[in-house]
């Protein structure tokens, strides 16, 4: 690496120039001396304070990498769970459709052996009606019967017999 030259304002203030006979005339070296001497100043001030503005810049853009990092980080997150949430929705209804259809299946074979049962009770029930017409039928038929041996009986003048 080569070494830089570096010229301060000190550096400036502080060069002397030795004496010619036919050399310049020292108040205008001088001054000239210090004027380039405060716009070296200045020039140095005003670079520190651009560096210094840079610097805060660099920090800011840093700080704004960070920040859009973070973000893009969370976009990330956020659709993955969202992806996720929506994948496990999508599970747990089909869950509770199967569940659902399964409970539905339950209800209509409670439901057919149900209506089973109850026709059959209702054919039973016909049956043992239609048993007891007959057999109320017989009876009376049977009282018909006797009411009519009885008339009879009673007409003809006899008495009835046990």
């Amino acid at each position: 690496m080569k070494d830089e030259f570096r010229l301060t304002p000190v550096d400036v203030r502080a060069q002397e120039f030795g004496r010619s006979l036919f050399g310049y005339e020292r108040a205008p070296v001088d001054d000239l001396r210090d004027r380039v001497a405060a716009e070296l100043e200045r020039l140095l001030k005003e670079r520190q304070t651009l560096e210094d503005k840079v610097q805060a810049l660099r920090e800011q853009l840093k700080a704004y990498r960070d920040r859009e990092k973070a973000l893009n980080e969370a976009l990330v997150s956020a659709q993955q769970a969202r992806a996720e949430i929506e994948r496990l929705a999508r599970h747990e209804a089909e869950l509770i459709l199967r569940e659902a259809r399964v409970e539905g299946e339950r209800v209509l074979a409670d439901a057919r052996d149900t209506e089973r049962t109850v026709r059959s009770e209702t054919e039973a029930a016909h049956r043992h009606f239609s048993a007891y017409l007959v057999a109320y039928r017989h009876l009376l038929e049977r009282s018909l019967a006797e009411v009519d041996a009885l008339e009879t009986h009673e007409r003809d003048g006899s008495a009835p017999t046990s």
